[in-house]
């Protein structure tokens, strides 16, 4: 059965009601085709029924439109649902701005959600706080034409066999045979996940507020150190070592041909790589030695705030209802790369004959490695002022990066300036109960 909007709006038709809509609002921060791919819900969500009208309004990125719905918040002016990333789970949780989606919505078979895209977002009692809507995992992805030619045949999957294959690249001339940008969620955040390694102590804070930072004693420091020593030899790029001055556009454009990089890249990977090059994806690079574990849920979930009329609410409900269904998840996969969060999804893809499309290649491989054994470290990140520490990372990483310092005096001041986010958001909210 081919699945369009079209499709699964007018499948809703019959059921709308002819009631005044209630109109409500609903602030998201992404850009490009993913933002495309949000405003068709949106209007495929109004086409649908009658009984309520929703206005999806773009912040512009994540951090802005946290710092908006906050302030608008504040002055009573915010929007009934917005769409926040993993970075801000606990500022949301503890904020008092926002209703619990599992209270709002009992209902709902909440257990349907894969356990790798609800675990970030859960309480301590297993409730979900928000609605997983825009799931991205970590993945890698190479260019196959690319690998071939340098005598490359079998795709690698450890780290080690990603140095041997970049090795042989450059020894056949390729100026850039692995590219990442530094990023916290992809070399810090992600790495250890899947490597069942603590980033804070307290299990990575969902055990209290007074957790510490310890990645930089973790076997994260020595990846970090190997990062150093390899881009030295001229096996892996940064962004301002490429040519486009951007890992993911080096890596689309084919100047560079291994790369790890959200599943939400795919599709921009995929449509770039048309009629040139053959593209690979696959889970995530382990060092071998290591059990795999899962990598954490990234991108962002829907949030109902406080402060709304029982209308706004309903129709706020109505619109989560509408995304939820394995129709609207798997044209949000097949137009972005995002993956599916519900177990239904891949037996609705598996039905739909097109399960070996390559609009879906992110669906199955992005939940299994968000459903690989999991440990109370591998749960996710509830650590306070989280969106200033990534700052703070990449600061002193990339005076690592420059040659400025060593890798672990840069992860050892990194953890100072960390722990003392995490000392002035426990103050901010003593006494406060962990959700």
């Amino acid at each position: 059965m081919k699945i369009s909007i079209l499709a699964a709006a007018a499948a809703l038709v019959a059921g709308a009601c002819s009631a005044q809509a209630a109109n409500i609002e609903f602030w998201y921060g992404n850009t490009g085709v993913v933002e495309k791919a949000i405003q068709d819900q949106c209007a495929a969500f109004n086409a649908a029924q009658s009984e309520h009208h929703i206005t999806c309004v773009g912040q512009g990125s994540y951090e802005v439109s946290m710092q908006k719905a906050i302030a608008a918040f504040r002055a009573k002016k915010h929007p009934v649902l917005i769409q926040f990333f993993d970075a801000g789970t606990l500022d949301l949780m503890l904020s008092d701005a926002v209703v619990p989606v599992q209270e709002a919505l009992p209902e709902v078979k909440w257990d349907n959600y894969i356990a790798g895209a609800r675990a970030y977002y859960e309480t301590s009692g297993g409730a979900l706080f928000a609605q997983p809507y825009n799931s991205s995992t970590l993945l890698f992805y190479t260019n196959k034409t690319e690998l071939e030619k340098a005598g490359i045949t079998k795709t690698p999957d450890s780290w080690e066999e990603i140095i041997e294959a970049a090795r042989k690249l450059k020894a056949s001339g390729h100026a850039c045979p692995f590219t990442t940008d530094g990023d916290t969620w992809r070399v810090l955040e992600q790495f250890s996940a899947r490597h069942g390694l603590p980033i804070a102590s307290k299990h990575n804070g969902y055990d209290g507020l007074d957790a510490e930072y310890v990645f930089n004693t973790t076997f994260a420091a020595k990846h970090l150190e190997n990062l150093v020593d390899w881009r030295k030899e001229g096996l892996v790029k940064l962004n301002a070592d490429t040519k486009a001055g951007n890992f993911t556009a080096a890596f689309n454009t084919g100047e560079c041909a291994m790369m790890e990089n959200s599943s939400g890249s795919y599709t921009a990977s995929a449509k770039a790589f048309e009629g040139k090059y053959e593209l690979s994806v696959g889970m995530a690079p382990m060092y071998e030695g290591y059990e795999r574990h899962n990598t954490f849920v990234g991108g962002a979930s829907i949030y109902i705030m406080k402060g709304h009329d029982k209308a706004e609410v309903e129709g706020a409900k109505a619109f989560l209802d509408f995304v939820r269904r394995p129709e609207q998840q798997m044209f949000l996969t097949a137009a972005t790369g995002y993956v599916p969060v519900t177990n239904d999804v891949m037996d609705a893809i598996a039905q739909s004959g097109e399960a070996n499309s390559p609009k879906y290649a992110t669906a199955a491989v992005g939940i299994e490695s968000m459903n690989q054994p999991r440990t109370p470290d591998t749960r996710g990140i509830r650590l306070g002022f989280y969106v200033q520490f990534r700052q703070v990372f990449v600061e002193e990483t990339q005076k690592a990066f420059a040659g400025q310092e060593t890798m672990q005096v840069a992860l050892d001041n990194a953890k100072r300036r960390g722990d003392e986010l995490l000392r002035r958001f426990e103050q901010t909210y003593k006494g406060v109960r962990m959700q």
